[in-house]
């Protein structure tokens, strides 16, 4: 195992693949002048984020855990004119923070950024009936995932792609005696794939400069 090396591999691709960009640098600078932690995606992953909005022709997209927005700005950067991101935040600062970066980015008409525990937004988003998502990104607590995932299937109409991230957790995802909440979370989370009828679903490790660890890519199939 090579972190150094990793982290390297990720700046080469990014100063092949990904330009400079102010907009998004200014929003990770922002995240960190604000005292947030420093767990937002890497530029490739939102980079991947933002190419699989675009196949996925997405105008409604759903996020679950929004930091400082440097996530949802890639997500609402593929929207088509119309479109729309709904992403939900626990800490007030942390969605503070999450507004002026996209407001700088132009892309605050686009977002609905709502303020509070996810499981009762998501249940607000089931109550208001405003349209099923083409795709959810869930980057909460892991503890969670379960939850989140069960109640973001059922505002997923057929053909929406589900991206659940930080799910392999340095390997720890294998051990069952692992006693950490986000271990036990992935955990069933897997064991809940396993068995839903609705999804068609896979995970990738990953390695770079996050370090170890991987996200889950699932296909909404039908109604569960």
């Amino acid at each position: 195992m090579n972190p150094e090396k990793w982290g390297a591999v990720d700046n080469y691709i990014a100063g092949l693949l990904l330009p400079s960009d102010p907009v998004l640098e200014a929003a990770l600078r922002r995240s960190e002048e604000a005292g947030l932690p420093a767990i937002a995606v890497s530029p490739s992953q939102g980079k991947m984020l933002h190419l699989l909005a675009r196949m996925q022709r997405a105008r409604r997209i759903l996020e679950i855990g929004t930091l400082g927005g440097y996530s949802a700005i890639w997500l609402a950067r593929a929207l088509p004119s119309g479109g729309r991101l709904v992403t939900l935040e626990l800490e007030p600062r942390h969605a503070e923070v999450a507004r002026e970066n996209l407001d700088r980015a132009g892309l605050g008409g686009m977002v609905d950024l709502r303020v509070g525990p996810a499981l009762a937004g998501l249940a607000r988003l089931a109550g208001e009936k405003a349209g099923l998502f083409d795709l959810v990104f869930i980057d909460a607590d892991k503890a969670n995932i379960p939850a989140y995932f069960s109640q973001s299937l059922k505002l997923c109409q057929p053909g929406a792609i589900i991206i659940v991230d930080n799910v392999v957790r340095q390997g720890a995802l294998i051990n069952p005696a692992d006693p950490n909440p986000s271990v036990q979370g992935v955990r069933r989370f897997h064991e809940m794939l396993a068995t839903e009828p609705g999804v068609s679903a896979t995970t990738i490790q990953t390695v770079g400069s996050k370090g170890w660890d991987g996200f889950t890519l699932a296909l909404v199939i039908g109604e569960t």
